[in-house]
């Protein structure tokens, strides 16, 4: 069984999904990261594939992907960090992205890597619906890997029923109309649109984004969906760390509001 599905099997509640762009701080870092993530507890890792024309990027998480590729951050490098890296954790892992730089880099090559180095899902904002039913799925399926579309409050009861039978392991539901690291705060009309998408009974879990950064939106997020992902908070707190190690525990025991050390 997939990472992704062993988790929500034996976890409905309070999942905590952190994202990092891959190559920042710097280069070397991505091993640091996913174990450290791993030991402070985080449930899920999302792996940001740093792209230079990012669609629903912030500004923390497009200067952190430009950082990366300045670092000299690519993805047959990347690959090789998470084989390395995968020795050692058995967290899931998911690659999050665009369509463009994998069909640069080759879907069937990108699926046989991720496959190969031990990815277990998929993240790419821009993959319509239809081209992934027709083109894709078959592939994706075949590898073994999740995929997660995403719906937002905007997002139709018909298309948010397709994405719940195209996505595998969860759904991202985006908690606004917004880029990611807008908000710190959730408001009562975002609070009413995760009610009405728990109400529709969906097969797949949900884990709420965009806008979580706190151990207040962490719990509110956790209220309405089996959990929330974390992404620009994270980000500005290695952008001024010193110890990414210790930043990274610090970060992870205010969003779980636990006390948690560095070992």
């Amino acid at each position: 069984m997939n990472r992704i599905n062993e988790l929500f099997a034996r976890k409905q509640a309070d999942i905590l999904n952190v994202y990092f762009t891959a190559g920042f701080p710097q280069r070397d870092s991505t091993a640091t990261i996913i174990k450290t993530l791993t030991e402070a507890g985080v449930d899920l890792i999302e792996i940001g594939m740093p792209y230079s024309d990012p669609l629903a990027d912030g500004p923390t998480i497009q200067e952190s992907g430009s950082q990366a590729l300045r670092n000299g951050m690519n993805l047959p490098l990347l690959f090789e960090q998470i084989a390395e890296v995968r020795r050692e954790v058995d967290v899931p892992l998911v690659m999050m992205g665009y369509l463009n730089q994998v069909l640069q880099y080759g879907f069937d090559r990108f699926l046989a890597d991720c496959q190969k180095v031990g990815v277990d899902g998929l993240i790419l904002p821009d993959l319509p619906l239809h081209e992934y039913e027709q083109m894709y799925r078959e592939k994706v399926e075949a590898a073994g890997l999740g995929i997660s579309f995403l719906i937002t409050p905007q997002t139709s009861a018909e298309r948010i029923r397709k994405v719940d039978e195209l996505s595998r392991g969860f759904i991202y539901m985006v908690s606004s109309a917004a880029i990611t690291g807008a908000k710190n705060t959730i408001s009562d009309q975002q609070v009413a649109y995760f009610e009405r998408i728990a109400a529709m009974d969906l097969n797949n879990p949900r884990l709420i984004g965009f806008g979580i950064s706190s151990h207040d939106t962490f719990s509110t997020a956790c209220r309405y969906a089996a959990g929330a992902i974390i992404g620009s908070a994270y980000i500005r707190a290695l952008a001024k760390s010193e110890d990414i190690k210790q930043t990274t525990f610090d970060f992870v025991s205010g969003i779980r509001n636990e006390e948690l050390t560095t070992s």
